[in-house]
């Protein structure tokens, strides 16, 4: 488990290995964490290790963004051009 604070963001980000996200006793701590901190406005993020492969997951990731872009990019050509046929 990783723990960072960073009070001038109010901000507390808790890395989690894939034993810890299971483990009920972390569960627990991690529900005192947000009790205690809620109250002075902090933002609790905990990222938890994942079990699928990061490599290949990162390359599904970077394919829908390109696609998305591209996606994006058309629709506002075809907008841009719909504008031109109505002046």
């Amino acid at each position: 488990m990783e723990i960072n604070i960073n009070d001038s963001k109010k901000m507390i980000d808790i890395w989690l290995t894939s034993a810890e996200k299971n483990d009920p006793k972390v569960q627990d701590w991690l529900h005192g964490v947000y009790a205690k901190y809620k109250p002075q406005k902090y933002l609790v993020a905990v990222f938890a290790s994942g079990d699928q492969d990061l490599y290949a997951s990162t390359l599904d990731l970077l394919a829908y963004n390109r696609r998305r872009c591209v996606q994006i990019a058309v629709r506002r050509q075809r907008a841009g051009q719909e504008a031109a046929v109505e002046l």
